[in-house]
């Protein structure tokens, strides 16, 4: 796919590197995707589903987060505060009207505390293998000596379980982690909830999904769990279930703003 790519420029200075689409459908959310840690607005979840919007006419914003892909700043700079308030940067200055929100690993964390901070706006949700409150996960495994130089020096290098790159992981973002967690009570979102997680993912427990399913106030709330699903879900038939998923999610909402 060619890319048009635009620049947001933030109160501070960042730029975040974006492509838009402007789809006519009428009544139709627009559909924002946010990418996982350390990817970027040019994976294929983020490429198929803006190919998939094209075709339906419907509007569509991908971006990179502050320190990733062409985006500005450092990567070790960056917290769930910042990428979550990228994320409402994107909103409030690229989008209008209703917007469903589609978050990715690490996205699926700033997808929730942006549905949060702008609820008048989000109509629905789709995680893929949503990963909320991660960094305490990495704390948790951190070794005596990880934890020694990650008060040191700020910054500890992480093995990933399906990249080649360690990823380096700062102590701003484990604190900034901590002061967004999600699942330690209600997560206050009543909006329909779709969870797609595959039970494969060496990366984020499938159990995290149920989990935050459990956590979300709305009753409209469903777990799809794909057996044979790793952590990236992009093989082409995980890309079809997820354009289906999002299908049924717009035909739903069109459907209850027609009873309405």
């Amino acid at each position: 796919m060619t890319s048009n790519a635009e620049i947001l420029k933030r109160a501070d200075g960042a730029a975040l590197t974006y492509d838009r689409i402007v789809g006519t459908r009428s009544g139709a959310p627009g559909v924002v995707f946010l990418h996982g840690l350390m990817s970027d607005r040019t994976g294929t979840k983020a490429q198929v589903l803006a190919d998939h919007c094209r075709r339906q006419d419907l509007s569509f914003v991908r971006f990179d987060m502050f320190g990733h892909g062409a985006s500005s700043g450092r990567f070790e700079d960056g917290t769930i505060s910042r990428w979550t308030e990228d994320t409402i940067a994107i909103l409030d200055d690229l989008t209008t009207g209703p917007q469903i929100l589609i978050g990715s690993s690490m996205g699926g964390w700033v997808m929730l505390r942006a549905a949060l901070a702008r609820a008048d706006r989000i109509k629905g949700l789709i995680g893929i293998a949503a990963a909320p409150d991660f960094t305490e996960g990495i704390r948790a495994g951190f070794s005596p000596a990880q934890q020694t130089l990650l008060q040191s020096k700020g910054i500890v290098e992480v093995a990933s379980d399906h990249d080649s790159r360690p990823y380096p992981i700062s102590r701003r973002l484990i604190d900034d982690g901590r002061e967004n967690a999600v699942l330690a009570g209600a997560i206050a979102i009543n909006c329909p909830v779709r969870l797609v997680h595959g039970q494969r993912d060496a990366s984020v427990p499938w159990k995290t999904s149920r989990r935050l399913a459990e956590k979300i106030t709305s009753d409209d709330v469903s777990v799809l769990l794909i057996k044979d699903g790793d952590h990236r879900l992009s093989r082409p038939q995980d890309l079809r279930r997820l354009c289906g998923v999002l299908d049924d999610l717009l035909m739903q909402l069109s459907s209850a703003s027609v009873s309405a």
